[in-house]
């Protein structure tokens, strides 16, 4: 190797048939030298040392090949055993063309297991285990029975359910059903099973398919043995999805969007050619010790010794001082307490004894220490004056610790911190409790827990506390509160029997720092009723970190179906960072649902992979990828093909943007394509389960149909062949997906529940998934364009070119459908894109299906976060309803009052279903928090839903103020025509 070149990344990343130049160290001492290429497998390599071996020296001392595995030293400079034989060396990517070849030790599956699971998640086992932490390491261990016992329950499970757990039904909710299947009922859907092709009602069970396919086949075949439809399923051409159990086939999502002149195609299979594809723990209790006393007990003064800094790095003008406070959620439990000022330098030492006005006995059992740790700078004057000098805090770091321990027990010792840097505010109590794993780069505390008894301090468990409240009850117990806290504290039974819903708001004027009113709380929540999901929700906020009400939550939400579960499972993976500890409700909760949901623990996986990135959270979500990879062996192929096609993806962009700086789009779209014909690409990107949908594979691509896309970060446009059909996807890199992720989302649960209540209004929430650091997948929806582009090759009106758009592809029996098409779509995203506040919107984004249906696209500001151009607001109306639009929901005619008053009503509708739905919005938007996006960051950014959906004014109030916008929005829609022609010019003379 040159002088002065470490490391051979160049070389990795330019892959192909390029030979490098391996050395090779066998067991018996021998050196080998020859060239291998960088698409060669492990298990290849082995093949040829063994032939290269045979003519050296003591080759007969060497066992089967299958008895070594070869080892190397890694890009990220750490010692890896190559157990997965089928990786290639640039799938390896070693530090240097070394590789060494030893015996191998211990299980080989389990090690090929760990191997992959770790290169899966993004984080190597070792880093677990350097942790050297008691909580992971027993974290670890109950997880892993957890999730292998719940294995082995799906791999028993019979046929029906083993179906469920893979291939969960795809199912349109019941009152539109209903509506579709009496409109539907003297039509017929023609559908092509194999065997048979035949009209059937769309009120027939998947049962009757089978029957009549099984009956052709005897037919056919003369098969004189009697063949049961139990033992068979239907599957979709194209897809891992089936149709099976005792639903209507019009409950079928894929059966409503088969249209009058289109069939739906199927395969019947016998249910063993299907392969099968890969119980609660009690709680470990730690067993405490007789010489312990009752937290309760001791009625001294918290307090801690604050110690030292380290890698301390501010100006030397400064003073250092530390801030802490004592936090239960969002609330600060007494005054915060600061510290002596001390010079500046690397190391500074307080050697200080900080004391809190809150005695030991009553800590909250989810008691936050939150340290700030920030400088103080002098403001002299120039004259002199008798008054002081005035300074100001500059924020420097900040850490949280838990007070009590994961088993209950009250913390004592050294702890050593490693910050993370400043916030706005000195303490930050919504932040993590994990340190900085980045120790060497950041300022570090050291802080001293003080042994407040020479024997250890334990939380009351539930039994104590129930005792204690009936002790409680029999007092004459009053407390001054404020008039209203101290009416509902006074009223919580008859607030427990007649408003079960107001828990949260019971809960927040609880006093944590009473354990008397602890003690009472914690009895109320144990016979307090169960709440619907949409109140649950709320409980999982920060706000709410008392481990008796997050455990009552998790029992609220068991009874979600799973359809329901994975509408919120965007949230529920978010607010696992509230939690305190990594053994908790929520985590099992969710590994549970998914080792029992194919579909549930896909995308779980997903939520969690892509934000591994992120040190905050990278350890919990890394022991809980983790565990759930140990409980679903026989998934983890798919998703390392998934994650392999990524990087692949990742890394043809980035050929893609360096291309483009240097040679024309035409030039570079050639080299694109040359390069995706390549076989390691072509491999990796073909045949991959959709992370987008996993009942989706992308069969075949088709490299010359792929292109890349316009916008500052080159986005790939990817087209897949099936079977049967053609799809496309589309990859970004360097983009933020999680707040279209998020919109879409709500757009989504909008469409069902207008759905639920009978309104249909053809919402189209194309698929949106975030994968990694501003990476992630776009579903391309077919036979679509956007208004712009309709613009430039019809008409300079909107009206026109949509009309004119849909008028070519459609008979004139067709285009009523069309325009009625155009007409509900319109109508929902109106409603839609007013309630979420959605800005940006432009004839770019706005598109239009050959249907007729129209849809959003790129949310990248939402929640009232309208564009402005040199200070003046570009968007002035609450939604889009242009002229153009009203033209063609009208067909044309300038007097067809009736079509549009049926789509004010359509949208008056639609919202007042939200509204009554308020609560629900406005909960998921809370908890999604946690995420960090930068228009979703603290309570203030919600307040724009709040008023959107009229939370707290009854529904006549609510259509009134929405009447009122809806009337601005048409009154004023001129200033949208203006905003697109501005939008138009700037983007036509970029």
């Amino acid at each position: 190797m040159p002088p002065g070149v470490y490391g051979m990344q160049d070389v990795w990343e330019r892959e192909g048939w390029q030979q490098v130049n391996m050395e090779f160290l066998l067991p018996t001492g021998i050196y080998l030298n020859f060239p291998v290429t960088c698409s060669d497998t492990i298990s290849t390599i082995k093949k040829m040392v063994w032939k290269n071996a045979r003519n050296e020296p003591l080759f007969s001392a060497l066992s089967d090949p299958d008895a070594y595995v070869f080892t190397c030293i890694n890009m990220t400079a750490e010692r890896e055993e190559l157990e997965d034989e089928q990786r290639r060396m640039c799938d390896v990517r070693l530090f240097l063309p070394i590789l060494r070849l030893v015996a191998r030790e211990g299980d080989r599956v389990e090690k090929l297991i760990t191997t992959q699971i770790s290169l899966l998640i993004g984080k190597g086992h070792h880093e677990f285990d350097s942790q050297k932490n008691h909580e992971v390491n027993e974290f670890r261990t109950k997880m892993r029975t957890f999730c292998e016992e719940r294995a082995q329950v799906c791999q028993m499970l019979p046929w029906d359910q083993w179906m469920e757990y893979n291939f969960p039904c795809d199912l349109e909710p019941c009152s539109v059903v209903a509506q579709s299947g009496k409109s539907c009922s003297d039509k017929k859907i023609f559908v092509n099973v194999k065997f048979e092709g035949s009209e059937v009602s769309p009120q027939d069970l998947p049962m009757f398919l089978k029957r009549n396919a099984l009956r052709k086949k005897s037919t056919v075949f003369r098969s004189a043995k009697q063949e049961k439809p139990e033992d068979y399923a239907l599957q979709i051409n194209g897809r891992w999805e089936f149709i099976y159990g005792k639903y209507p086939l019009c409950q079928f999502k894929v059966s409503l969007k088969i249209t009058p002149s289109s069939r739906l195609h199927s395969y019947i299979f016998f249910k063993f050619h299907i392969k099968k594809m890969f119980k609660m723990l009690n709680y470990f209790f730690f067993s405490q010790q007789q010489n312990t006393s009752s937290l309760w007990s001791i009625h001294e003064p918290f307090y801690i010794y604050l110690l030292q800094g380290s890698r301390v790095n501010a100006d030397e003008g400064m003073k250092l001082v530390v801030q802490a406070g004592l936090f239960h959620g969002s609330e600060l439990l007494c005054k915060v307490v600061t510290s002596n000022e001390v010079s500046v330098c690397s190391e500074p030492v307080w050697d200080q004894k900080l004391e809190f006005d809150i005695s030991v006995s009553d800590l909250p059992r989810m008691s936050r220490l939150c340290i700030a740790l920030y400088g103080v700078i002098e403001k002299t004057k120039k004259r002199p004056t008798k008054k002081k000098n005035k300074s100001s805090d500059c924020p420097l770091a900040w850490v949280n610790t838990m007070v009590f321990d994961y088993k209950d027990q009250l913390k004592t010792g050294e702890f050593s911190l490693s910050t993370w840097p400043s916030v706005p505010d000195l303490l930050n109590p919504m932040g993590t409790v994990e340190k900085n794993p980045n120790i060497d780069s950041t300022a570090g505390l050291l802080i001293r827990f003080p042994n407040i008894r020479p024997h250890p301090l334990y939380y009351p468990p539930i039994e104590k506390h129930l005792k204690l409240r009936e002790i409680v009850d029999n007092k004459n117990y009053t407390e001054f509160f404020e008039d209203e806290k101290e009416l509902l504290w006074k009223l919580r039974e008859e607030v427990r029997q007649r408003y079960p819903e107001s828990l949260p708001k019971l809960l927040l004027i609880t006093k944590w720092n009473k354990h008397e009113d602890v003690a009472q709380m914690v009895g109320l929540l144990r016979k307090w009723p169960e709440l619907p999901a949409i109140h649950a929700l709320e409980l999982l906020d920060y706000s709410f970190p008392d481990p008796h009400a997050r455990s009552f939550t998790i029992r609220c939400l068991r009874k979600l179906r799973d359809d329901e579960l994975f509408q919120y499972l965007l949230q529920l993976v978010q607010v696992l960072k509230y939690e305190s500890y990594l053994d908790c409700d929520l985590t099992c909760f969710l590994l549970e649902r998914a080792l029992a949901n194919k579909k549930i623990g896909h995308f779980l996986f997903w939520h969690l992979r892509s934000e591994m990135h992120v040190s905050s959270v990278s350890l919990r979500f890394g022991l809980i990828l983790e565990a759930f990879c140990r409980g679903s062996i026989f998934h983890i192929k798919n998703l390392m093909k998934q994650n392999e096609a990524l990087n692949k993806m990742k890394a043809l962009n980035d050929f893609v943007k360096s291309g483009s700086q240097k040679a024309t789009r035409i030039q570079t779209t050639e080299d694109m394509k040359v390069c995706i014909k390549q076989d390691t690409y072509m491999e990796a990107l073909s045949d991959v389960v959709s992370p987008l949908n996993p009942s989706i594979v992308l069969c075949e691509l088709c490299a010359d149909k792929c292109k890349f896309m316009d916008s500052k970060m080159k986005p790939l446009w990817l087209m897949y062949k099936n079977k049967y059909d053609t799809l496309g996807i589309i990859f970004k890199n360097g983009d933020d997906l999680r707040q279209d992720m998020l919109t879409l989302q709500m757009i989504q649960l909008m469409d069902v529940l207008w759905k639920t209540e009978g309104l249909d209004l053809r919402m189209l929430p194309y698929g949106c998934l975030s994968t990694g650091n501003k990476t992630g997948l776009i579903e391309v929806v077919k036979n679509s364009d956007t208004i712009a582009n309709i613009q430039r090759n019809n008409s300079n009106s909107a009206a026109t070119a949509a009309f004119t758009n849909l008028t070519p592809r459609h008979s004139p029996d067709k285009l009523d459908q069309a325009i009625e098409e155009f007409t509900l779509s319109c109508a929902g995203y109106c409603v839609a894109t007013y309630v979420l506040g959605i800005g940006d919107r432009h004839s770019d984004n706005i598109m239009i299906r050959e249907t007729g249906q129209l849809f959003h696209i790129d949310f990248g500001h939402f929640l009232g976060n309208f564009k402005s151009k040199f200070g003046i607001n570009r968007e002035r109306v609450p939604f889009i309803l242009t002229y153009d639009f009203v033209h063609v929901i009208q067909e044309g005619r300038t007097n067809n009052s009736e079509k549009f008053e049926r789509f004010r009503e359509c949208c008056e509708q639609a919202y007042k279903i939200l509204c009554r739905n308020g609560t629900l919005f406005v909960n998921l938007f809370a908890l999604m928090k946690a995420a960090g996006l930068p228009e979703l960051s603290s309570s203030k950014d919600i307040q724009y839903l709040k008023d959107s959906l009229a939370l707290g004014k009854s529904e006549e109030e609510a259509l009134k103020n929405f009447k009122v916008k809806f009337n601005e929005a048409l009154r004023e829609s001129w200033k949208t025509k203006v905003n697109w022609m501005m939008h138009t010019f700037a983007k036509d003379n970029r």
